[in-house]
């Protein structure tokens, strides 16, 4: 096959003109950006605001492609919401550390902890989810996912002082609602049981409510789902039903031991 044929080939099967990689590079730079303008104390403020301000310029530029949804607007009601998210990422990052005996500084949650840095793309992200603008959101938090293991898609609802220990293999889905002060560690995942397409518009994800903490590896699942506030979830568990309020669920394997003759 010639060069030519190979070439016009491609072109023939690349049928997707929206679909443009640099989206996503664009994506990631935004919310790098961000997170030197929020947190880092020898970056100014005003001036770092206008370079995530052009950046954000190209992303619509980049991703608004319907027309019947103006873009152009979003900047000025989101830049408005930046205050407010820190504020909730202050207590988030006081949650880790009056929580985690190993965090030694508050300096230490902001640089170290993977589940911080999870938290903190997921709450800059929903806020443009909630506003509608297409795609971002949803590269910003899959950008969390490939640096934390922590896979928390915008659309999920969380209160304030969350806090994720260890951090690897959490997920959370999108109608996921998540009340205050709740702990949950490596390995959960608070899914849905059915993944049908036809599910899309409806809530498949559970809800947890105030001070709840769930342990590593604990599978809850259902939109009907709902943990109710002070409960413990031990670690392994599988829920699939709701539980009432200061409820503690565990979950016992069969452990076997056999003891080997060396005479």
């Amino acid at each position: 096959m010639s060069q030519e044929s190979i070439i016009s080939l491609l072109e023939a099967h690349k049928k997707h003109p929206n679909l443009k990689i640099r989206l996503k590079e664009k994506a990631e730079l935004f919310t790098h950006r961000l997170f030197y303008t929020l947190f880092d104390a020898e970056t100014p403020v005003a001036e770092n605001l206008k370079e995530v301000e052009t950046i954000f310029t190209e992303l619509v530029d980049l991703v608004c492609w319907k027309t019947e949804k103006p873009c152009h607007t979003v900047w000025e009601q989101y830049v408005s919401k930046l205050p407010n998210i820190l504020e909730k990422l202050n207590l988030d990052a006081c949650a880790t550390t009056q929580n985690d005996p190993a965090s030694h500084s508050i300096e230490e949650v902001y640089l170290c902890y993977p589940g911080f840095h999870a938290i903190a793309v997921y709450r800059l992200a929903h806020e443009l989810h909630k506003m509608g603008f297409p795609m971002v959101p949803r590269l910003m938090t899959e950008y969390a996912h490939r640096l934390t293991g922590v896979d928390i898609n915008p659309g999920a609802q969380i209160g304030d002082s969350f806090f994720i220990d260890h951090a690897t293999g959490v997920v959370i889905g999108e109608t996921t609602i998540i009340k205050n002060n709740v702990k949950i560690y490596q390995g959960v995942t608070l899914g849905a049981l059915s993944v049908s397409k036809k599910m899309q518009n409806v809530k498949r994800h559970p809800t947890i409510e105030d001070n709840v903490t769930i342990y590593a590896n604990a599978t809850i699942l259902g939109g009907e789902t709902i943990i109710g506030a002070n409960s413990v979830i031990g670690g392994n568990v599988w829920l699939t039903s709701s539980i009432p309020a200061n409820s503690l669920v565990t979950h016992t394997p069969e452990i076997k031991i056999k003891t080997v003759n060396h005479e």
